[in-house]
């Protein structure tokens, strides 16, 4: 446990050199349990699970001026501007705001949808909205865990879709606990769910139209009429998650299965760094945990038609739970946090930091991309090819029980023989012919022998990736 500490608080130092954490203090009066964040051009609002929203003027300076905008919502988990209101995801509903009067605090709120029942369950969160490419309003819904004391309610587990009137309907079932709901860039929605029974582990994927993602819980909703998935029939209890695939109907792989406890436990909100803020990750994913205290990142290649991709360390050591994510103007990021009956490896119970990229790029393993004969590497600095030893580049690869315990451990594992390395002429890309290759597992790639010229090792080197399809060409 000692060496497990110190490699642990080692790694976080080494991070900090190119990612520094910068705290943010608040008020004694106002308590950060993080729900939503928005950061507004002259602001930045902050839904707490108190039901509050404060807006927050001068946020990067040392005494943030607080002001209360809204009270009295119900656990509000997430805060989107759009068309001149402010739209907050409570339980029972998506609500929209504004203030009217630029008195400073909201005047008007109303009802943009709701029908969707509660069971008065305390793990009935609602996460959103997010706004798709098609102008919809996206939504995703957690199961209940134990008692129901208003009896079974319909759409849990569901992604909702909701138009301008209100009009909503469930577009995918089978979800767990999925903690963050996001459009990309091109506008697709992804979403990260948490591990549990029916969820292997936890994971980061596409909300797939008419899908089922794997939970068995809602699937009754299917027979609703405001539901596009059909009813994938009965769900078996057993075997592994790519037999589930080619047995249920509609049984929707992940793109990205992020390994228990190898990186995180229990993701939440997520960002595409689509401006370069993070220097060399520009385009990829920068995903929050709730119980590791983490920023971690994920890149996604499409394959015959669907995403697939890996996930990587990047900054361990934030002060709470992470539960949700937002860029700041300056272009760090803002990490939203918050305990409260979610556990943490962080030891403070609420708050909010920034981390900032500090302008050096870390010799890193950037990017996983499977080719047909196995994977390329890209790295953000060049290797040194004198470094480059076939045996100390380690592949194995497992799946994962679709079971009704609580998780799973890896299954089918198996290590891979690398047949061949090859060096780009620029050193950035190390090309890794594997003897076997097998679609449908995750793929374990570490290289700890790796140095750049300047004597550099890799900051963290280990990814995974998730093999749907092998690619071909």
């Amino acid at each position: 446990m000692v060496i497990f500490a110190l490699s642990f608080l080692c790694i976080q130092n080494q991070e900090a050199d190119y990612f520094e954490v910068i705290d943010f203090v608040a008020p004694e009066e106002v308590v950060l349990e993080v729900g939503g964040l928005l950061p507004l051009e002259d602001a930045l609002l902050i839904a707490t699970r108190r039901g509050e929203i404060w807006r927050v003027d001068d946020a990067f300076g040392s005494k943030p001026i607080f002001s209360l905008w809204a009270e009295g919502l119900q656990e509000p988990l997430g805060l989107l501007a759009h068309e001149g209101w402010i739209y907050a995801m409570q339980r029972g509903e998506l609500s929209r705001m504004r203030d009217s009067s630029g008195d400073g605090r909201m005047d008007d709120l109303e009802t943009v949808a709701d029908g969707w029942h509660l069971s008065g369950n305390y793990h009935e969160y609602a996460f959103g909205p997010t706004l798709a490419g098609d102008g919809s309003l996206w939504m995703t819904l957690n199961k209940p865990f134990g008692g129901e004391p208003f009896g079974r309610a319909p759409w849990r587990g569901w992604a909702l879709r909701a138009q301008a009137d209100g009009s909503w309907e469930g577009v995918a079932a089978g979800l767990r606990s999925p903690a963050g709901v996001r459009a990309s860039p091109w506008g697709e929605v992804f979403f990260t769910d948490n591990q549990g029974e029916w969820c292997a582990t936890s994971k980061f994927t596409a909300v797939v139209e008419g899908g089922f993602h794997g939970h068995p819980w809602g699937i009754d909703s299917c027979d609703l009429p405001s539901s596009r998935v059909q009813h994938p029939g009965e769900i078996p209890d057993g075997g592994t998650v790519n037999e589930a695939a080619a047995a249920v109907p509609g049984y929707q792989l992940p793109a990205v299965w992020i390994p228990w406890d190898l990186l995180g436990r229990s993701p939440s909100d997520f960002v595409w760094d689509t401006d370069g803020n993070f220097g060399p990750y520009r385009g990829q994913v920068m995903v929050g945990d709730q119980y590791s205290a983490e920023v971690f990142r994920v890149s996604l290649q499409k394959v015959a038609g669907r995403w697939q991709g890996a996930c990587y360390p990047l900054r361990k050591g934030l002060k709470a739970g992470v539960s949700r994510l937002a860029w700041a103007k300056d272009g760090s990021l803002w990490c939203g946090m918050t305990t409260r009956g979610w556990p943490s490896l962080g030891t403070a119970t609420e708050g909010l930091q920034r981390i900032r990229w500090t302008g050096k790029t870390p010799f890193e393993l950037l990017e996983v991309r499977a080719v047909p004969q196995g994977f390329q590497l890209h790295f953000t600095l060049p290797v040194d090819s004198v470094s480059i030893v076939l045996e100390d580049l380690h592949v194995r690869s497992w799946t994962y029980h679709h079971w009704s315990t609580y998780g799973s451990g890896p299954v089918d594992e198996a290590a891979h023989s690398v047949e061949a390395l090859k060096l780009s002429a620029d050193g950035t890309q190390l090309d890794v012919t594997l003897s076997d290759f097998r679609p449908g597992f995750v793929y374990e790639i570490s290289a700890p022998g790796l140095i750049a010229p300047s004597g550099q090792t890799l900051l963290h080197d280990t990814a995974w990736y998730t093999l749907l399809s092998i690619p071909q060409e």
